[in-house]
């Protein structure tokens, strides 16, 4: 996987993440809504983060109207749901030679703007 980043072009948000990185950044944009991941995407990224549960994002909408914070979900059905929607994924995620950064955290925008420069 090439230096990516995996983002909702819609997102206010990853916009504003994308907007502050580095000019010289070469990176591919992948808009998860346009360009929906693959399953072959997804074990990529879990392989780098650990687990499908370190790239889902408890805070999508769907996770609050299908109640699942009452259900136990396990790796599997964190997979399944990520490949599902892709609101389930947590935003931005960038891949940056083979290190993984999730979220958009002002810690995580800084090493990812570190790891850019």
């Amino acid at each position: 996987m090439k230096n990516t980043v995996f983002y909702l072009a819609s997102c206010s948000t990853c916009k504003k993440i994308i907007k502050s990185l580095p000019p010289s950044s070469e990176l591919v944009y992948h808009d998860i809504r346009q360009e929906p991941l693959t399953e072959e995407i997804i074990k990529e990224m879990k392989d780098l983060a650990g687990s499908y549960e370190a790239l889902f994002s408890k805070r999508a909408q769907l996770y609050k109207e299908r109640d699942l914070k009452n259900k136990t979900l396990t790796e599997d059905d964190f997979k399944a749901l990520l490949l599902e929607h892709y609101t389930f994924l947590s935003r931005p995620v960038f891949v940056i030679d083979n290190k993984i950064y999730i979220g958009n955290s002002q810690k995580v925008t800084n090493e990812v703007i570190e790891a850019l420069s």
